[in-house]
């Protein structure tokens, strides 16, 4: 099989899987969509002031609702045995972290994307600003997706394993969140943005790069 039809099988899996268990895959987007919506109660209707925290905000919630899915992306195959099966058998395991990592991307990171324009919208963001908030949204999601792919390997089948997965994912995250959200914020005073663009997209190539073999190495670990 070539490496795209892993790929593919993978995320088909992760799919057909998510179709059968509908709830658990829209709690993030839930969790997403009243993040958001909870800051206009919190702040008030001032519109000056929704509009300046509104890339912001849809930041966060966006990067709470990537980690909040992350712990089920192994869990299932760790409990019936199919991890432990793939890693005797010699399996890809690099390759099964990019379908993971892709699969997590089209369950949490597209679905957030599409929701980030109504949401951010009804923040009062300036829709000229909407287009950097996407291709930031776009570049970080899938950064994130692939590193919470190793992170969430790394801690699979532990005892509190949510909560450890938490402290150690979020501050990797930092670095996109602040460049993701300082994008918009300079696009909204008419300052360029391409630097802030460029290291997001640093930052994909780096994770595509690295994470598929650091979830192949974590998943070792935990199977040994």
């Amino acid at each position: 099989m070539t490496p795209a039809t892993i790929i593919a099988a993978v995320v088909r899996r992760e799919l057909l899987r998510a179709v059968r268990n509908q709830a658990e895959a829209l709690y993030p987007l839930l969790f997403f969509a009243l993040c958001v919506l909870m800051f206009p109660f919190a702040l008030g209707t001032d519109s000056a002031l929704l509009s300046k925290v509104a890339a912001g905000v849809v930041w966060v919630a966006a990067l709470l609702a990537s980690a909040l899915s992350l712990e089920a992306l192994f869990r299932a195959d760790y409990a019936d045995g199919t991890l432990e099966v793939l890693v005797v058998g010699g399996a890809s395991l690099p390759l099964l972290g990019l379908g993971k990592a892709a699969a997590h991307w089209l369950l949490s990171g597209l679905p957030v994307l599409v929701l980030a324009i109504p949401l951010g919208l009804s923040l009062e963001l300036q829709p000229a600003l909407l287009g950097t908030l996407l291709a930031t949204l776009a570049l970080g999601s899938v950064c994130m997706s692939l590193i919470g792919a190793a992170i969430s390997a790394l801690t699979v089948g532990l005892r509190g394993g949510g909560l450890l997965l938490a402290m150690l994912i979020l501050p990797l995250y930092i670095p996109v969140l602040i460049f993701g959200a300082s994008a918009t914020a300079n696009a909204a005073l008419g300052l360029p943005v391409a630097g802030e663009l460029y290291f997001l997209a640093g930052l994909l190539v780096l994770a595509l790069t690295l994470t598929p073999w650091a979830t192949a190495a974590a998943l070792r670990i935990r199977m040994s």
